[in-house]
C-alpha cells in the first residue's frame, strides 16, 4: 500500500488536509484494499462491475448513504492521484456517482442557551477567563476549533477587533469580533502569562503545561462547560459555529457575507443556514405559543 501512503502524504503536505480527514481517508482506503485482497482484485485493474459489487458489500455492512458517499469521494480522489502519478490511465471512479443523501440540519443554540453558556458571572479564576475567552471568540467569529487553537498573538488586532486565521487548505481570512469578545480577550490576556510556566509560546490558548492547547483539549473544555451549566443537549465547538451563522442570518446578514466570514469556498455550503434559520423561527414560534 505504498501508493496509499504517498497519497496521504500528498493530502497532508500539498493539500493541507486536516488530521480528521486524513484519518477518514486512511480508514476507507484500508477497508477498500482489504476487500480487494479477499476478492483477488488488482486496484489498478478494477472494473465497473467490481466497483458495484464493492458498493453492494458496503450496503450489506449497513453503511448509510452518507458513509458510502464519503467512501466514494475518498476513492475518487485517490484514483485521481493515481492517474496523475501515472499508475493508471483513467480514473474509473469519475463515473461513479455518490448516492443521494438527506442533508441533516446542524444543531444550534437559541439566544437563551447561548446566554447561559456565556454567563461567567462570579467565575474569575485564570482558567475561567481562558474558558470564557474561548466561548466568546467561537460565538463571535464562527471559527472552527482547529482555527481557534492555532491563533497566535501576532494574528490579533485588538484595536480593529480582527483576527487573521488560516482555514481549510491554509486559506487565510479575517474574522471580526465585538465588545463582549474583546473584553473577554483582554481579561484572559491579563492572566495568560501565568499559564506559560516560564516558557515562551506564541499561541493564544495554552494548556496547563504552558504549551499550545490541542484541539481535543478545547473540545473537552466545551464539554465540561456544557455539563457545568446543565445544558440539555449535546454542544460541540462546531455548534457555536452553526449558531453564529444562524444568528447572523436571523439578524439580517447577507448570505454571501456569512459565506466569507465562515470561510466557505462554495455558497451552497452556506445556504443550509437559510433553512436552519427558518426552522429556528418555526420552533421559536411554537415554543412561545406553548408558554401562552
Amino acid at each position: 500500500m505504498k501508493e496509499v501512503q504517498s497519497f496521504l502524504e500528498y493530502l497532508k503536505f500539498e493539500r493541507n488536509y486536516s488530521e480528521n480527514t486524513l484519518l477518514g481517508y486512511e480508514n476507507e482506503l484500508r477497508k477498500y484494499y482489504q476487500y480487494l485482497e479477499e476478492k483477488k482484485i488488482h486496484p489498478f485493474k478494477i472494473t465497473k462491475q467490481e466497483i458495484w459489487d464493492y458498493l453492494k458489500y458496503l450496503d450489506q455492512l449497513k453503511y448509510t448513504n452518507t458513509s458510502v458517499a464519503r467512501h466514494i469521494t475518498a476513492l475518487r480522489s485517490y484514483y485521481s492521484y493515481l492517474k496523475e502519478q501515472g499508475y493508471i490511465v483513467t480514473n474509473i471512479f469519475k463515473t461513479v456517482h455518490n448516492p443521494k443523501t438527506k442533508r441533516k440540519l446542524p444543531d444550534t443554540l437559541n439566544y437563551e442557551e447561548i446566554a447561559t453558556l456565556l454567563d461567567f458571572q462570579n467565575e474569575t479564576t485564570p482558567r475561567d477567563l481562558l474558558c470564557r475567552c474561548m466561548f466568546e471568540l467561537l460565538y463571535a467569529t464562527g471559527m472552527r476549533v482547529s482555527e481557534l487553537v492555532n491563533i497566535q498573538l501576532k494574528d490579533i488586532d485588538l484595536k480593529e477587533r480582527t483576527i487573521r486565521t488560516l482555514g481549510k487548505g491554509s486559506k487565510e481570512r479575517i474574522v471580526l469580533f465585538g465588545d463582549y469578545a474583546k473584553e473577554a480577550l483582554e481579561d484572559y490576556l491579563n492572566v495568560r502569562n501565568g499559564f506559560l510556566k516560564g516558557k515562551k509560546c506564541d499561541y493564544l490558548f495554552l494548556n496547563t503545561l504552558g504549551n499550545q492547547m490541542s484541539r481535543s483539549s478545547a473540545e473537552q473544555m466545551v464539554s465540561a462547560r456544557v455539563k457545568k451549566v446543565a445544558m440539555q443537549h449535546h454542544v460541540s465547538p462546531h455548534t457555536l459555529r452553526h449558531t453564529f451563522a444562524t444568528h447572523l442570518l436571523l439578524n439580517g446578514a447577507d448570505i454571501r457575507t456569512v459565506q466569507e466570514l465562515l470561510g466557505h469556498e462554495k455558497l451552497n455550503t452556506t445556504q443550509i443556514y437559510t433553512h436552519l434559520s427558518n426552522e429556528y423561527l418555526r420552533q421559536e414560534y411554537f415554543h412561545k405559543m406553548k408558554r401562552k
